[in-house]
């Protein structure tokens, strides 16, 4: 078993829920082989709450989240990234930065639960589901042997989670 922390960046446009979610969850469910990060192409400079409601029932520290643009991890001094996931459908369409390193890449598109309308116990139930999507396929993404597989390989797995069903 390889020693690797792997390095996860989650790119959405306003970098406010699924990315963030992401962020927590493939910290908390890596066990210590991942960090998580997230990010957004037009942050917009603050946490969904319902976001920060279903990450304070995992082990992620709250006061580690924050909206902040892609463009910080595109630095010089930033950490280098291993993998690089966009949440949501307008992320996978836009010009992305130079990444050094040149990390894998995937698209797992979700539903943006901070568009949901209405009473807050229907947003609350909109984030908690997207939260399980999100949860699902994280899960089956920290489960694979990467430290055994080569780079296609890791590449078809990752595509494959991006097009199953949640």
């Amino acid at each position: 078993m390889s020693d690797k922390v792997y390095n996860v960046l989650f790119l959405c446009t306003g970098n406010s829920a699924r990315s963030i979610m992401a962020e927590a969850l493939v910290v908390t469910m890596g066990k210590g082989r991942f960090r998580g990060f997230s990010a957004g192409s037009r942050p917009g400079g603050s946490v969904n709450p319902f976001a920060i409601e279903q990450i304070s029932h995992t082990d992620y520290p709250l006061e580690n989240l924050r909206s902040k643009s892609w463009d910080e991890f595109a630095a010089a001094d930033a950490p280098q990234m291993d993998f690089i996931i966009t949440v949501c459908d307008n992320a996978a369409g836009e010009t992305c930065p130079y990444w050094p390193g040149h990390p894998l890449s995937a698209h797992w598109g979700f539903e943006d639960p901070a568009l949901a309308t209405g009473a807050d116990e229907y947003k609350r139930e909109v984030f908690h589901k997207v939260f399980r999507q999100i949860m699902a396929r994280i899960n089956v993404f920290v489960s694979l042997p990467l430290h055994m597989l080569e780079k296609n390989a890791i590449k078809r797995e990752m595509d494959a989670i991006g097009q199953s069903k949640v």
